[in-house]
């Protein structure tokens, strides 16, 4: 894929993100962008909703940071709440671009770490996180692996 950027979730690209087709077998893994776009406006102080838009100007990712240095849960203090890409647009760099993007507001906002929550299962997101650098460090009460980046 050719050149990618971020943008603000708007309601410009809302719909677009909204709805983004995942490959068959990934709508467990994946909460719906719409429960992510509620999520940012009841926590607009710490919520960071962006979407990927690549070179054709179509939007191809969604991700969503949350940043709350005061959060009594080290795994919600710097963490990517949740992250989409389109079908046809996995597996050519989309995600990692967003991790990147996302790893670098956290840097500068003074984190050292990023963490993540994902269920485990052979359609899910751990091989993508592990390629990209998280490292399993726990797990959820609800068996959900938390994974950590360091930055």
């Amino acid at each position: 894929m050719g050149d990618m950027r971020l943008e603000e979730l708007s309601a410009t690209n809302i719909v677009a993100a909204n709805t983004l087709t995942l490959k068959p077998g990934q709508e467990q893994y994946v909460a719906p962008v719409s429960h992510s776009i509620a999520e940012a406006y009841v926590n607009p102080a710490t919520a960071w909703p962006r979407v990927v838009i690549d070179d054709d100007d179509v939007v191809v990712g969604f991700i969503m940071g949350n940043f709350d240095p005061d959060s009594p849960h080290d795994e919600f203090r710097g963490c990517i709440w949740r992250m989409n890409v389109a079908a046809d647009a996995q597996g050519k760099g989309v995600g990692r671009f967003a991790v990147t993007a996302l790893a670098d507001e956290a840097r500068s906002r003074g984190f050292d770490r990023l963490t993540v929550m994902f269920e485990p299962g052979e359609l899910g997101p751990e091989a993508f996180f592990t390629a990209v650098g998280f490292e399993p460090i726990g797990e959820t009460q609800f068996g959900e692996t938390i994974a950590a980046l360091t930055l």
